[in-house]
């Protein structure tokens, strides 16, 4: 029996673009191009008539942008994935976080003098896939909720306290982000994130995470000191390393992605098993794959606290499972439930 093959509709107005799409998902046995248009509107044309299961999307087209045009088809209650390739400049990056706001499963960067197109080919199928396989749980009540009331005030970091939160998320992730962050209290242990994203965008979803939160929130730099009330988010392109070192110290580093994914999950579960030990706290969100789940084995076995989103909850139960298939995992939380099982896991861990 013949496994159907993903179809999908390529939407971009520069032809070299639609080429290169093109030429690089038909090498997956897996994915049929079923066609391109380049503009939005004849994309509305074709999408009876294709009968696509993903759409790739820019956003940046004359006659309609890839915003309005995706707003307009979440409207029509249409739930066909949707991965958005962009330019991700400063302001392109603010247009991909609305989409992904919007609706959007992934988002990548088109090819420039920083990235070739090998490194989007490497990307683009696994990309497609993790979006045609994703589920769109209703978050809309989740992030329109007051913060939620914990059963007990945790306890605020004093003077030497070694603990630290560490956050995982693949597909769907920057949205569980958008909800469990602001849930979070402030004076915190430090908090770091990987989540799977590309160079240039990771500085907007910082910065957006930041304007919700009741503390710091911003894009991680090479030797940053952690501290409470601080959360760094790894850098697009660029691993993210725990030392210790007067406390602890973020490295940065460029060496083979991990998983396919640079940031990797694992490299920075496994170096806060070394550097924290049994003062971490490890949280896996969303995502498709097994990036994390080694990582979270290591922190567990070093006698850390370990925490997987449960699957009724995920966009996609790729991650957790992973982690889950290897017994890292204490407690399986669906996402509404994770900012009061991150205060009772800290409860659990010597400061």
């Amino acid at each position: 029996m013949t496994t159907r093959k993903i179809r999908v509709l390529v939407i971009d107005d520069s032809a070299l673009v639609r080429k290169t799409i093109t030429d690089t998902l038909q090498l997956d046995p897996e994915i049929e191009v079923v066609g391109v248009a380049n503009d939005p509107l004849i994309a509305i044309d074709k999408i009876p008539k294709l009968q696509p299961d993903v759409l790739t999307l820019d956003m940046e087209m004359p006659r309609m942008d890839g915003l309005t045009f995706l707003r307009q088809l979440r409207s029509e209650q249409s739930t066909l994935p949707v991965v958005v390739i962009s330019s991700l400049t400063q302001q392109g990056s603010q247009l991909a976080l609305e989409a992904l706001e919007a609706g959007a499963q992934e988002v990548l960067a088109k090819p420039d003098g920083h990235s070739s197109i090998g490194a989007l080919a490497s990307k683009l199928a696994f990309h497609i896939k993790a979006a045609h396989r994703a589920r769109r749980p209703d978050r809309s009540r989740l992030l329109a909720r007051q913060k939620p009331t914990f059963a007990a005030q945790p306890q605020q970091p004093g003077p030497g306290d070694r603990r630290l939160i560490l956050i995982g998320a693949s597909t769907g992730g920057v949205e569980a982000l958008r909800y469990l962050l602001p849930a979070l209290p402030a004076q915190l242990p430090p908090i770091l994130v990987v989540q799977h994203i590309p160079a240039y965008f990771s500085k907007a979803v910082a910065d957006r995470l930041n304007l919700l939160t009741p503390y710091e929130v911003r894009e991680a730099c090479d030797g940053d000191l952690l501290r409470p009330g601080l959360c760094l988010i790894a850098p697009g392109d660029f691993h993210l390393m725990v030392v210790k070192e007067n406390g602890y110290r973020v490295r940065l580093l460029q060496t083979p992605p991990v998983h396919h994914c640079r940031p990797s999950v694992d490299v920075m579960f496994r170096s806060a098993a070394a550097a924290a030990g049994s003062h971490a706290l490890a949280v896996l969100l969303t995502g498709m794959g097994s990036d994390g789940a080694v990582g979270m084995q290591a922190i567990q076995r070093a006698g850390g606290h370990t925490l997987a989103e449960a699957e009724e909850s995920c966009v996609i139960y790729g991650m957790p499972r992973a982690a889950v298939e290897l017994n890292a995992v204490d407690r399986s939380i669906p996402l509404d439930g994770m900012p009061q099982a991150i205060i009772d896991g800290l409860s659990r861990l010597q400061a």
